[in-house]
């Protein structure tokens, strides 16, 4: 057969004024082009569970343009987030209407799998690994069923794991790439919809594996910077040494999400540092401790908030930027937050700022209470999941006040003055 994987890849912002101003703001404009033009390590995976007697092709849809007719393929895989699943809708209707079998796949089809069993033949649950060959040998003998379960538990571990096909990266304008150690994450945050909602248990991949990827990914991306695709890379302190020995020895650069306990350990730090680690995402969510009361199971968050500062100037003094992350619209959130979450940044001396709005993902906590509390402005709102778009009535504001507070938020802290000056910042107060 021959297999057609197709990636949905990156997010625009729905509401037109926060798009409109985003033109202006660079630091805002460069992260997501740079999500934007990550590959999909998910469908990469995909391809390498795939028999090798079978043909497989990975495309973007970026690549295919609106007059180009999409190419013929015996199957069709699709995989998109919230926020592109009804692009992806679109695409496995056209596919079908040709004749041709669609499965689909991925977080939001996980999540949703009877709505998408309205646009597709087959939907995989959870991890492709454990699931796909038995798609594969389904198809390929006329018989495909209507719902696949991949594997949940052990998924790094025996033939489940494989190799991602980044050879089919090769010739393609990508300068960066994705590796995987881990899935899921401990600490249970009820608006996290990232791998922990298909995982059991937070699962670890074997370093001396992850490093065989990351050799593997090298040699056919040019000039390569490495993200690690984790929810929460740096929790086994055991495990992180052992990499970070191993990618200090690879002379590569890197980006990671962790937390802020990473800070405790300023060995581990040192490494990251002469590991290549040029910035670590870390969800502060909140300036203010109260806020976060609630969001995971034993208020691990709200008691790491009076660290901020100093979270970021163990990092930071050794050469490895933070990136922090606020979410607006908790429910502890009135409309003075907005001027305490700039002054926290700033105070606190973080090289990069993200700001979010609260979003309620499906397969959620959050979208489950929010619904039983009958706070959602709709019941579909799958193209508004971009995290800058309001899909529910805050606690303690107007959804106007929220976009209001996150639009000044984003002029304040993106113009070009605050971006160099934060930037400057950085660079004086590293070691390196």
């Amino acid at each position: 057969m021959r297999i057609g994987l197709i990636a949905f890849s990156g997010v625009r912002v729905r509401n037109p004024e926060l798009a409109a101003l985003g033109v202006t703001l660079p630091g805002f404009v460069r992260r997501g082009r740079v999500i934007a033009s990550l590959p999909s390590l998910g469908l990469l995976t995909v391809a390498g569970l795939t028999p090798p007697e079978h043909e497989v092709a990975y495309l973007e849809i970026d690549d295919l343009r609106d007059d180009t007719e999409l190419p013929d393929f015996d199957l069709v895989g699709l995989s998109a987030l919230s926020a592109q699943i009804d692009q992806a809708y679109a695409v496995a209707d056209i596919y079908r209407g040709r004749g041709t079998r669609v499965v689909m796949g991925g977080l939001h089809v996980s999540a949703m799998p009877d709505e998408t069993l309205a646009h597709a033949d087959s939907v995989v649950v959870g991890g492709a690994e454990g699931a796909w060959e038995r798609v594969v040998q389904d198809a390929d003998n006329g018989r495909l069923a209507g719902i696949y379960r991949g594997r949940i538990d052990g998924v790094f571990e025996g033939a489940t794991s494989v190799m991602p096909r980044f050879d089919l990266l090769s010739g393609r304008p990508y300068n960066r790439f994705t590796v995987q150690t881990s899935r899921g994450c401990p600490r249970d945050c009820e608006f996290c919809g990232a791998s922990l909602r298909i995982s059991p248990r937070f699962q670890q991949k074997p370093a001396a594996r992850v490093l065989e990827e990351i050799r593997a990914a090298r040699i056919h991306v040019r000039h390569p910077f490495l993200e690690f695709a984790d929810d929460n890379t740096f929790l086994n302190r055991a495990w992180s040494r052992e990499l970070l020995d191993g990618l200090a020895r690879e002379e590569i650069r890197w980006f990671a999400e962790t937390d802020a306990s990473v800070a405790d350990d300023p060995d581990l730090c040192d490494r990251l540092a002469r590991a290549g680690c040029r910035q670590v995402l870390i969800g502060f969510e909140s300036p203010r401790g109260d806020d976060l009361a609630g969001l995971d199971p034993v208020d691990w968050k709200r008691r790491q908030a009076p660290r901020l500062r100093q979270t970021v100037d163990v990092l930071q003094s050794r050469g490895v930027s933070v990136n922090g992350c606020f979410i607006l619209g908790l429910d502890h959130h009135g409309t003075d937050i907005f001027p305490e979450v700039l002054e926290a940044v700033r105070s606190a001396g973080l090289a990069e700022v993200q700001f979010t709005v609260l979003t309620p993902f499906p397969g959620t906590p959050l979208r489950q209470r929010l619904a039983r509390e009958g706070r959602l402005l709709a019941d579909r709102y799958w193209d508004r999941c971009t995290l800058f778009d309001v899909v529910y009535q805050p606690a303690r504001m107007t959804v106007a006040e929220l976009e209001s507070g996150l639009r000044w938020l984003f002029s304040e802290a993106y113009n070009p003055l605050e971006t160099q000056r934060r930037q400057r910042a950085f660079a004086r107060g590293s070691r390196t």
